[in-house]
């Protein structure tokens, strides 16, 4: 009883209940919109709006799987619809996942947090430079496989776009 009598741990299932509260309030379809519209006009814009979107996930959920089960259907449909093959769909959306584990807030970071007797804040102080060059290195291996294989970008920038989704998705976040 004393093992799971912790104060850090109750952030694991809240942070699972808001990644499954978020997949079923329509926050990933927000997400996505937003994304593309941020950066969907770039070579491979539904690759860099896969990262793009799993960035701002990361910082919602704090998990993989989440990000993976919530965005990962949304973005590999839409990939496939507009003639991205199916394995970079599946790599990119799989890829980019993994930014939810580095980015805060962690739940692994909590939990190690815990564990070593560490600070919280600290650790997810530390965990942006990371998260934020991962996916800038994602978004560079997007590039390069967009420019290999001739991939253009999905839409037109407007920032009338940009705006709408992002008032989207901030009103619904702030619900």
């Amino acid at each position: 009883i004393g093992g799971i009598d912790s104060f850090p741990l109750l952030a694991v299932p809240f942070f699972i209940l808001a990644g499954n509260l978020m997949n079923n309030a329509g926050i990933t379809n927000r997400i996505y919109n937003f994304a593309l519209a941020l950066v969907g006009w770039l070579k491979g814009g539904l690759g860099h709006v896969n990262v793009v979107g799993s960035v701002i996930f990361a910082g919602m959920s704090g998990t993989a799987i989440a990000d993976a089960a919530g965005l990962g259907t949304v973005e590999i449909k839409a990939m496939k619809d507009h003639g991205y093959d199916l394995e970079f769909a599946v790599g990119v959306t799989a890829a980019s996942a993994t930014l939810g584990p580095i980015i805060p807030p962690s739940l692994p970071f909590v939990i190690y947090a815990m564990m070593a007797n560490v600070s919280v804040g600290a650790l997810f102080l530390a965990g942006i430079l990371p998260g934020v060059l991962m996916a800038l290195l994602m978004m560079v291996t997007v590039a390069y496989f967009a420019h290999k294989h001739g991939w253009g970008g999905d839409i037109k920038f407007d920032w009338a776009r940009v705006s709408k989704s992002l008032i989207e998705l901030a009103v619904v976040v702030a619900w």
